[in-house]
């Protein structure tokens, strides 16, 4: 919200959203203070997540999608914390990033020239980034990725139906939990705000939805290298940090 409890280090907001928190209130360097800092479990849950992938040698793809989720949380850091139109950009662009990782990791298998996937989705990344910081696209952009998001689905619902592990289909459920429960938030801290703003405590539904997708980010990378490990027949299982955290181990053959 525009409302500043101290001067601004950054200026004045020159973005085109900003979020139902009250400006600059701890500190003249934090514009939005808790949703800047609840990105920092999305980037402790992506090198979580990292660290099994490099650990295990699974595909690079998978290093590629953890590093992504890391980086969009670092923009989203960005952003929220100056409010500031290029910083919008660091986290909007990696956002569209991210999701075309995940449409690539999804659909790579069933694409008969596979050389030409990676290429045209570097491509399509190039071209929306220069678009994206040259025109405010707005309505357009919500629209744009909403329906990147929704091409995932199909293949998610298969991988989830053919998946016969109960462990590993738990943590699919997660993904979906986390992905509804983070979406209600983010409706109700948009659709509210100006309630929300008179209430003696703000329950700061943006900063909550940043951490429920990084919750989901890692179910998400989780059950897909579940499900990448059974097709490469490295004969995957769901195994627990602390006897709940759920993570992928893998027993490869011996020549691999």
């Amino acid at each position: 919200m525009s409302d500043s409890a101290m001067p601004s280090f950054w200026g004045p907001v020159t973005s085109s959203t900003e979020w139902c928190e009250k400006n600059y209130t701890h500190s003249p360097y934090i514009a939005e203070f808790y949703n800047t800092l609840s990105n920092v479990p999305c980037i402790f849950l992506a090198l979580i997540g990292l660290t099994n992938a490099l650990r295990l040698r699974f595909e690079k793809r998978f290093s590629v999608l953890h590093i992504s989720n890391m980086i969009l949380a670092i923009g989203s850091m960005l952003f929220h914390a100056t409010l500031q139109k290029t910083q919008q950009q660091s986290d909007e662009t990696p956002m569209v990033w991210e999701m075309l990782l995940y449409l690539y990791v999804l659909y790579s298998q069933d694409w008969h020239y596979r050389s030409t996937m990676p290429i045209f989705f570097f491509l399509y990344g190039v071209v929306f980034a220069i678009v994206h910081s040259q025109v405010h696209l707005g309505m357009a952009f919500k629209v744009h990725y909403t329906a990147l998001c929704l091409l995932c689905i199909p293949r998610m619902y298969k991988y989830y139906v053919y998946t016969k592990d109960i462990a590993a289909k738990r943590i699919a459920q997660m993904y979906l939990g986390t992905l509804c429960l983070g979406g209600l938030l983010w409706l109700f801290d948009r659709m509210f705000c100006s309630k929300i703003s008179l209430w003696y405590i703000n329950p700061q539904g943006h900063a909550c939805w940043h951490v429920l997708m990084g919750f989901n980010a890692y179910f998400e990378n989780t059950f897909l290298m579940f499900c990448r490990a059974r097709q490469l027949q490295w004969k995957p299982r769901v195994a627990y940090i602390f006897g709940f955290f759920p993570y992928v181990k893998i027993q490869k053959h011996k020549q691999q």
